[in-house]
């Protein structure tokens, strides 16, 4: 259930079909409703008196936040991989923008996000810091897709793909501060974007 809901598949404010899902992972309804218990603990899910639960829904500045929070944890880990990161990751890294710039010129919008997000993780766990990487995971679930996916515009998109060509390089050369830079802006560059696309308001 969590991936259905960082997968974008179970949408803020969807509805949680119990019998559906019994039917799909192929359980009894005691252990979705534990299930279902756990992720509210967490923040993903909303329980409704009686009436079951749905996917909780991000207000607006909940979601800057996190945003702001992720520039951080990615900066940090930018800086930390530049002095410990191997060859053999970077050319991997390397890989992954390539076929994701191919992608992009070809406005293959699904390789395109993937590869992106696999890049953000691989330099993520380029880091090696366990505990940095935990609290990443631990945030960026509820805010994963629509990071991935929020561009409105050619234009915003093509600042994006600019933005991951210097990351690349930096990379390479092993310039900590000068990657951390480039993700802290890439990553709040995105909060109006974000926000105005699946922010709900606050009040």
């Amino acid at each position: 259930m969590r991936e259905l809901i960082n997968d974008g598949e179970l949408e803020p404010r969807a509805r949680v079909n119990e019998s559906e899902l019994t039917e799909r992972f192929g359980i009894s309804r005691t252990p979705l409703r534990e299930a279902i218990k756990i992720l509210a603990t967490e923040g993903l899910l909303e329980l409704l008196p009686n009436r079951g639960a749905r996917v909780a829904s991000i207000s607006r500045t909940e979601l800057e936040e996190m945003i702001e929070i992720v520039a951080g944890l990615e900066a940090t880990a930018c800086d930390i991989a530049c002095r410990v990161i191997s060859d053999a990751e970077i050319e991997a890294i390397g890989v992954k923008h390539d076929a994701m710039i191919e992608a992009w010129k070809a406005r293959d919008e699904a390789p395109y996000f993937r590869l992106n997000r696999e890049i953000h993780e691989a330099i993520m766990l380029a880091s090696r810091n366990t505990k940095l990487r935990s609290l990443y995971i631990g945030l960026t679930g509820r805010i994963q897709r629509t990071r991935y996916t929020a561009h409105q515009t050619d234009e915003q998109w093509s600042q994006a793909v600019d933005e991951h060509e210097q990351m690349i390089r930096y990379l390479r050369a092993r310039d900590g501060d000068a990657l951390a830079a480039v993700m802290r802006h890439h990553i709040r560059s995105k909060k109006p974007v974000i926000a105005a696309m699946y922010g709900e308001e606050d009040g």
